[in-house]
């Protein structure tokens, strides 16, 4: 059992050492209207920005965007980086991104996931995940799961990206 469990630790720390550096790939997402958009264009201006892999039941998922929700205007106006959340609600369950991103008040750009296709070629296992993106689109950090608090280590990369 050991065996499997180093095997398992050792392939996770495989897909997190492949996530760091990559690119976006070309994955086709959706707008909460419905517009089809390549998440390889997404971007902010060559500036940082954050990627918040959620689900509307995904209780933890839904505490980090509050978070950071409530210093969001402040990270934004002294680093200039931008949060996307990117929904893996399946289409069944779609339908309920917009009214809890209205409610919540989320100024985020939000996209759609239904099938997961994104996650699944970044090698993302569970959400929430965050991947921070330098300004030239690399990805310099991937990591899941969400503790109070840890919203702060965000901004902390982000203020290094852009300190660099």
């Amino acid at each position: 059992m050991a065996y499997f469990k180093k095997i398992f630790l050792l392939a996770l720390c495989a897909v997190a050492a492949l996530s760091a550096g990559a690119q976006l790939p070309s994955v086709q997402l959706k707008t909460l209207d419905g517009q089809t958009v390549d998440a390889a264009e997404l971007g902010n201006d060559g500036k940082p920005f954050v990627i918040s892999f959620f689900a509307t039941w995904c209780k933890p998922c839904n505490r980090e965007l509050k978070a950071i929700h409530e210093v969001y205007p402040d990270w934004q106006d002294e680093t200039g980086m931008k949060l996307i959340a990117i929904s893996i609600d399946d289409a069944q369950n779609s339908s309920k991104v917009k009214p809890m991103v209205d409610a919540e008040g989320w100024e985020y750009e939000v996209y759609l996931d239904s099938n997961s296709e994104l996650m699944r070629t970044l090698g993302i296992q569970s959400i929430p995940h965050v991947l921070i993106i330098d300004g030239n689109g690399a990805i310099v950090e991937s990591r899941s799961g969400y503790t109070e608090g840890s919203e702060e280590h965000i901004i902390d990369t982000v203020r290094g990206l852009i300190g660099q």
